[in-house]
């Protein structure tokens, strides 16, 4: 690290990796570019959280979908690129960043400093996107069974109710009404049935825990962010 980190809700599980993983909280302001905060403020807090990174920092314009990106060397500072949803990276000098406010952040550790970082709403967790990150980090050598999984700070299941439509989609079953579903829940039950054996998930509800973090059901517009780094 070569500066301050903002402040933020740790992954202690992933300092034997030799990776610092984060969320922020609302005491560092938003990351995301959907309210009034002027955008010169916004793309601040990613440069100084490039910078104390690192100096190498991977996000994207995220669009609900499973499309994780793998990333190499061969370029230095902040990169944010289009349509993606999920980060990867075998490199130990790369950061890997996701937006989120209610969604689950999903971190994916490997002992050989190897990462994924996910960004997992109702679409992404009914599309496959932990499915599609547990396969990137299979091309770069790591099985399942050998990762670590954090789920981090989302909106629980007792918070989040959805229509009968998206509840058949993320449960394979029919509802009539309203119903709630935890979407870390269902990613726990992915990770275990590809084969994960290591897995933990933050305490922390986004909604019950509003006066710390951003949460779009609360009726914020901001958004905190999610990251990976390379340890000091």
């Amino acid at each position: 690290m070569s500066g301050a980190l903002p402040p933020r809700e740790r992954v202690a599980s992933f300092a034997v990796l030799g990776l610092t993983a984060f969320t922020t909280t609302r005491e560092a302001g938003t990351y995301g570019f959907t309210d009034d905060t002027p955008v010169r403020e916004v793309t601040e807090r990613w440069l100084a959280l490039m910078r104390a990174t690192g100096g190498r920092l991977a996000s994207a314009c995220q669009v609900h979908g499973a499309k994780v990106i793998t990333h190499v060397p061969g370029w230095d500072g902040w990169l944010r690129l289009d349509g993606a949803d999920g980060h990867a990276t075998a490199h130990h000098d790369t950061a890997l960043a996701v937006t989120v406010a209610d969604c689950v952040p999903v971190f994916i550790g490997h002992p050989n400093g190897a990462s994924a970082l996910l960004h997992a709403g109702w679409r992404g967790v009914a599309g496959g996107i932990l499915e599609s990150g547990l396969h990137a980090m299979q091309t770069l050598g790591c099985q399942a069974r050998d990762v670590i999984v954090h789920l981090g700070p989302a909106i629980c299941g007792s918070c989040y109710k959805v229509g009968p439509d998206v509840y058949a989609q993320l449960m394979r079953r029919s509802v009539d009404l309203p119903a709630n579903v935890d979407l870390r829940a269902l990613l726990a039950d992915q990770a275990h049935i590809a084969g994960v054996k290591l897995l933990d998930v933050s305490a922390c509800c986004t909604r019950c825990h509003a006066e710390r973090f951003f949460s779009h059901r609360a009726g914020d517009s901001g958004r905190q962010v999610a990251v990976i780094a390379p340890s000091a």
